[in-house]
């Protein structure tokens, strides 16, 4: 039996350094290294496209105007109605107004009163004036008083007269003439209609459509690319076929204070009257520098935290360099920056790359 034990505790410390032998022998597999994504870079260089800016627009009449009554009178006479062309100065309305020309009438009678009683003071001043000539015959006195009541009966017919033409002015606001040619849009009252200086609805509204105008709001950023001048290309709902070009005619030279942009009009010569006003238009405005710039792939701009920058290769490097965007151009975008032509940038920037890492 004592042989048996140690038998068995000789095997067992003959196993125990085998097992350890074979653990030291099993080889380790090594840690292979992460293999770095290949970065690809693209030389820049300037250029000077035409980059074209979509912006939603409205057509307005080049004049409008809304006609209201002077006076308070009655509708006599329409000579006009919706859809009626006129030229400036035809007669569009004539209204009536019977008081006015009763004061008009009084008003005229009173002025050659007044000019019958001048002439009367007036011959007699001229015969004082007259005799004055003998030394001695008339007063002094008397001399003045004449000249006085000569001066203010004087006074007398100008007003009068002034009275009479205010009312012949005013009888002259009972026809109302088209101040210039264009197009009746509205006509809001019939005949014996009682009308006056109220405000509120008018008698009629007069628009010029020979000639229409291309009201645009353009953005800050893009608004030193346009001039007085330029050709605007656009498009309406209507008409979606054809092809409509305005040209850029007024700038307001200030800017919205709470859009940022500055208001362009452009003219468009309606000689078929196929467009109408108030419709909107969907305008291509070519954008174009003066000078040459650089517009560089977009996927090549990281906008983080930092900022807007770029990734340069400079001696193998990354290096970030902060730019600014401007104009867009299919997949490219023109920045602005400590750039020069030739320069190696990232076509693929992201912000996992670090400033100053090798760039492969």
């Amino acid at each position: 039996m004592k042989n048996l034990l140690y038998t068995a505790a000789i095997l067992t410390l003959m196993i125990i350094p085998a097992s350890c032998n074979n653990e030291k022998t099993t080889p380790q597999q090594e840690a292979k290294p992460m293999m770095m994504a290949s970065m690809e870079t693209v030389a820049i260089k300037k250029s000077n496209p035409k980059v074209e800016l979509k912006l939603p627009g409205e057509l307005v009449p080049d004049q409008e105007t809304a006609l209201f009554a002077k006076v308070q009178s009655y509708v006599k006479k329409i000579n006009v109605d919706i859809g009626s062309y006129v030229t400036e100065g035809q007669v569009l309305m004539v209204l009536e107004a019977p008081e006015i020309q009763s004061q008009a009438a009084n008003a005229k009678a009173k002025w050659q009163a007044q000019e019958a009683i001048y002439a009367s003071t007036k011959s007699s001043y001229s015969r004082m004036y007259k005799a004055n000539e003998t030394k001695g015959a008339i007063a002094k006195d008397a001399l003045d008083q004449i000249t006085a009541r000569k001066l203010s009966d004087e006074a007398q017919v100008n007003a009068a007269r002034s009275a009479y033409r205010e009312l012949q002015d005013i009888n002259q606001y009972l026809v109302i003439r088209a101040p210039f040619s264009g197009i009746i849009t509205e006509r809001n009252v019939d005949l014996g209609a009682y009308v006056g200086p109220m405000g509120g609805t008018p008698l009629m509204v007069i628009q010029n459509t020979s000639k229409l105008r291309l009201s645009l709001s353009v953005s800050e950023a893009n608004v030193p690319y346009l001039n007085v001048g330029d050709t605007i290309s656009f498009r309406v709902n209507a008409i979606p076929e054809k092809n409509f070009k305005a040209t850029i005619s007024r700038k307001s030279g200030s800017l919205d204070l709470k859009l940022r942009s500055e208001k362009i009009e452009a003219d468009f010569i309606n000689h078929s009257r196929e467009l109408k006003p108030f419709m909107i238009a969907e305008s291509m405005i070519p954008l174009q520098n003066k000078e040459a710039t650089f517009f560089i792939p977009r996927s090549a701009v990281v906008e983080s935290n930092m900022g807007i920058y770029i990734i340069k290769k400079d001696h193998g490097k990354a290096k970030f360099v902060p730019v600014k965007k401007g104009r867009i151009l299919n997949d490219t975008v023109e920045v602005f920056g400590e750039l020069s032509e030739g320069d190696q940038i990232l076509k693929k920037a992201n912000e996992e790359i670090t400033e100053g890492s090798l760039i492969k």
